[in-house]
């Protein structure tokens, strides 16, 4: 499986489908232990002069646990086939069982970072920024009351995109 290196502003891309419908799931680790999440909450745009996305994760998720401890992490987009795949990473904890294994998802790697054989798009980003999201600057009241019933705010992680890796048309 081939993946061809893409420069991110000839992209033509839908950020809304492909974060809000389609999904996405975010990885990090080493070669030793890696962890993923399903998302569909995040942003891709322009910061400090850079191309960065965004990516918001819950402090009980234990890939937060990986994000934390390295510097890059990716963001993988996948083909419609996925779905279940993508809803299974969703639900079950990396913490209870061997869900990258478990949801036949083959780990590979650009440079120290962790992403998947079997996606179509994938981000490598570098963080760069992070904050805790404090509802105290809520200017929109009842989303506190609507997202965060156990006030388990998340975290915004902002990462440098270093390379945007996309499966090449024979592949695909």
């Amino acid at each position: 499986m081939k993946f061809q290196e893409r420069k991110i502003d000839q992209m033509q891309i839908n950020p809304f489908q492909m974060i809000g419908k389609e999904w996405m799931l975010i990885t990090a680790g080493t070669e030793e232990k890696a962890n993923t999440m399903t998302a569909s909450w995040g942003g891709v745009g322009v910061f400090w002069g850079k191309n960065v996305l965004t990516t918001y994760i819950r402090p009980q998720r234990y890939t937060k646990e990986f994000i934390d401890a390295n510097d890059t992490f990716s963001v993988c987009f996948f083909d419609e086939e996925y779905k279940k795949t993508l809803a299974y990473c969703g639900k079950v904890s990396g913490k209870d069982e061997d869900k990258i294994t478990n949801a036949g998802l083959t780990t590979c790697f650009y440079g120290e970072t962790p992403y998947f054989e079997e996606a179509k798009l994938v981000f490598i980003c570098k963080k760069m920024c992070e904050a805790e999201i404090n509802p105290d600057y809520f200017i929109d009241k009842e989303a506190d009351e609507k997202w965060y019933p156990q006030k388990d705010y998340h975290r915004m992680y902002m990462g440098e995109i270093l390379a945007v890796l996309e499966k090449s048309q024979e592949d695909a």
